[in-house]
């Protein structure tokens, strides 16, 4: 059977991940196999789940109802439906495009990190234009993949693929021997 995590609430009989339901944070299974089912529902192949990060998915995204639809170094796939995100004008909320973005720039930096440890350090936006229903998909592509910082160009468009915004993220690899030697 195909499970996926849909727009809408989730079955009355579905547990932590079996579904979305706007504005309910999904609680991150601690059981390693239902964690595994859970990033299966969001999209994370099995063979992709232990580079995901200590949460293994950003609960935030969860919350969205985020799908990964592509995991590699050089692209990054997701859709986000519009309902459950909108701000108080009905339009998609200006910072989900933003959770979409972050998202997708850390999992792309993760994936050409290869284990160690990243962080975000500078994002930011460009709206071009709205959306007031259906599924905004952001693609993610890296502009530049160094060994200390990696810098991705995420586009998010509507279902007849305008371009909605355009973001930038860069973020920094972090040296997993080197502590912080602040008092």
């Amino acid at each position: 059977m195909d499970e996926t995590v849909t727009a809408g609430p989730p079955a009355p009989d579905a547990g932590p991940g079996q579904g979305y339901l706007p504005g309910v944070t999904p609680e991150l299974p601690e059981d390693p196999a239902a964690r595994r089912r859970f990033l299966e529902l969001t999209g994370v192949p099995a063979e992709m789940q232990d580079r995901m990060g200590p949460l293994g998915f950003s609960p935030l995204a969860a919350k969205m109802g985020l799908r990964f639809t592509h995991l590699s170094v050089d692209l990054v796939t997701a859709t986000v439906p519009v309902a459950g995100n909108e701000q108080n004008m009905g339009l998609f909320h200006g910072g989900a495009h933003l959770v979409i973005a972050e998202t997708l720039g850390s999992i792309a930096a993760m994936l050409h990190a290869d284990g160690r440890p990243v962080v975000g350090i500078e994002i930011g936006a460009t709206h071009h234009r709205a959306a007031r229903s259906g599924t905004v998909t952001g693609t993610c592509r890296p502009v530049h993949l160094g060994g200390t910082l990696t810098t991705h160009e995420v586009v998010m468009t509507d279902d007849e693929d305008r371009r909605l915004s355009t973001a930038r993220i860069t973020n920094m690899i972090l040296d997993p021997g080197r502590r912080d030697r602040r008092p």
